[in-house]
């Protein structure tokens, strides 16, 4: 089973952004980040799960660990019903994020996967690392 920490980050939302994962396979950890100018929180959570998920080859098991509803409420719930509304919200406005939210699905179709929401902040210690990841790669720009 792979299990996977992500967080996204930004210093000012808009502004400056990161993102990060920590990956483990098999007790191999393995953290990967980046940074994006002039963005917004919402996109690097986004972001952080999709680099991860880019990360695996070939289709298997995976455990996803955020701490953003935003990400795990729009991959296992709202997404199907954007897709169905042909990417209208239900006040039928257009899905902000839809280019990286389509990634994200496709990428989610690929692999065996639970969403694990966990709460930021609360001592989560593999959470309050990739937090870190996320910010110290915001402050790169």
């Amino acid at each position: 089973m792979i299990k996977i920490y992500t967080d996204g980050s930004c210093l000012k939302n808009p502004g400056n952004g990161g993102w990060a994962a920590i990956i483990n396979i098999n007790d191999e950890i393995k953290k990967i980040s980046g940074n994006v100018k002039d963005t917004t929180n919402n996109k690097m959570e986004l972001m952080a799960p999709i680099k991860a998920l880019q990360e695996i080859k070939e289709p298997q098991p995976i455990e996803i660990y955020t701490d953003s509803q935003y990400v795990k409420l729009g991959i296992t719930d709202w997404v199907h019903k954007w897709i169905k509304n042909n990417w209208l919200t239900s006040k039928k406005e257009p899905v902000k994020n839809k280019e990286l939210w389509m990634q994200l699905y496709e990428l989610n179709k690929s692999h065996e996967i639970k969403w694990i929401w966990v709460k930021a902040h609360a001592g989560n210690i593999l959470n309050e690392e990739v937090d870190l990841l996320a910010k110290q790669a915001a402050e790169l720009n």
